[in-house]
């Protein structure tokens, strides 16, 4: 072997050197540089809601423990006043960091919310880590809140009721729901209602009717309320021919329920409202939110109820029941709006979510939780409806109600057919969505 010459035993020794420093850098056990310190986010957030103190308080507290450099105060609204007050703080400039957004003020709060962008928050992980009803949060250029529960429209029934007229099994479809209403509703000799199968037909004295109305409705496929490809938004109850007539037979099959001429009759405006019907073991369906299950307890602890899903279009390709959604928004008047960001992606952990859900009595908006196995005796047929719920953009929730209240009230006194009927609460919706 040729021996090395002094040269280039250096140069040999110089490359092992090097080789050695490489590797210890890239391993992490050498820093080359300024050691920076990591930056930390702290400060103060304010936030309202219309969820109880009692509630927000233990969630929040539980944050500010692992999080101390972050303190979260929360203000409890009442949810008649909510949307006044946070409108004239804000005109005041006094309004909250953040705040928890229902759904159907998602268009109220537009022009004051910062909306979350799809390069801090990509729209893949969105729909990835969300179920789809938190879609209503979504716009073009951002997010509105990011969802934290979803409280979907369900099908409470009493099981003594059924048990007592041979009924094994709530209806899954429309179709099967319709053959047992004759079993469920008694009448007197004079055809007066002593008890009823369901309250639908009628919107005055129906708990939840527009939402019912616009389940039925989505359930042909009609949005009710997209955006074009202009970006604005536009009322889709009269869409194309197909759908038009199909919209006509949700209305007409929700009409029949108050019709005495027709077989599903069994519920006129004379009767209590369809909650207090239930609760008084006069009613055998009743169509509600998940939320509602301790009102409805409380008022009778006898009661013995069960939750189902929500009836569907019998063969269709997909389900749809309607859903209240929450979401933490950042309000464009925010101090600190990194921080408020921060805050709102600590709501959106696993466990926050979790135990805000188990509060509230409705389903994560975390796809992840959704797929948990349950064995409380009402959530899993609520965790599956939230998987396939949907909310629409409801331009004003007020007003609408009179849309739909007048719509119905139209068709069942014979002021105008059932198409007209929809065609002018069309052009009624959409003359809100561009006030």
């Amino acid at each position: 072997m040729k021996k090395l010459t002094p040269f280039q035993m250096v140069f040999i020794g110089l490359f092992m050197f090097l080789a050695l420093i490489g590797f210890l850098t890239f391993s992490g056990f050498i820093k080359i540089g300024s050691d920076k310190k990591e930056v930390t986010l702290s400060g103060k957030v304010s936030m309202w809601g219309t969820v109880p103190s009692s509630i927000m308080r233990g969630l929040f507290e539980e944050m500010n423990r692992v999080n101390q450099e972050i303190d979260v105060s929360y203000s409890y609204i009442e949810p008649e006043t909510f949307n006044q007050e946070l409108l004239e703080a804000m005109a005041e400039g006094k309004g909250p960091d953040m705040f928890l957004l229902p759904d159907d003020l998602a268009r109220s709060y537009l022009n004051r919310i910062t909306a979350i962008s799809y390069a801090k928050y990509p729209a893949a992980n969105f729909k990835t880590n969300f179920a789809s009803a938190g879609d209503i949060f979504t716009t073009p250029t951002g997010i509105l809140a990011l969802p934290l529960t979803i409280d979907p429209l369900v099908m409470y029934y009493n099981r003594s009721i059924l048990n007592t007229n041979g009924v094994v099994y709530p209806p899954s479809n429309w179709n099967e729901f319709s053959d047992v209403i004759p079993k469920l509703t008694k009448k007197n000799d004079a055809n007066q209602i002593t008890a009823s199968a369901v309250a639908l037909g009628q919107f005055a004295n129906v708990t939840n009717a527009k939402d019912i109305i616009t389940t039925l409705f989505m359930q042909t496929g009609n949005p009710i309320v997209e955006r074009d490809e202009n970006r604005i938004y536009r009322t889709t109850l009269i869409k194309e021919e197909k759908n038009s007539q199909q919209l006509i037979g949700a209305l007409d099959f929700y009409t029949s329920f108050a019709n005495p001429l027709l077989p599903n009759y069994s519920w006129h405006r004379g009767l209590p409202k369809s909650r207090d019907y239930f609760t008084s073991e006069n009613l055998a369906f009743y169509f509600g939110y998940a939320s509602e299950l301790p009102i409805l307890m409380n008022r009778n602890p006898n009661l013995d109820l069960q939750i189902s899903e929500m009836p569907q279009m019998k063969n269709a390709s997909f389900k749809v029941t309607k859903a209240r959604v929450t979401g933490v928004a950042i309000s464009a008047f925010a101090r600190d709006q990194a921080l408020a960001l921060a805050v709102a992606n600590l709501m959106t952990n696993a466990g926050f979510v979790r135990d805000f859900a188990r509060e509230t009595g409705t389903a994560p908006a975390r796809r992840d939780l959704l797929s948990t196995q349950l064995a409380d005796e009402y959530m899993p047929n609520v965790f599956k409806s939230a998987l396939y719920s949907k909310s629409w953009f409801d331009p004003s929730p007020s007003d609408t109600d009179l849309v739909f209240k007048t719509m119905v009230d139209d068709v069942l006194s014979n002021v105008s057919t059932t198409a007209n009927a929809i065609q002018r609460a069309n052009g009624q919706i959409d003359l809100l969505l561009v006030k």
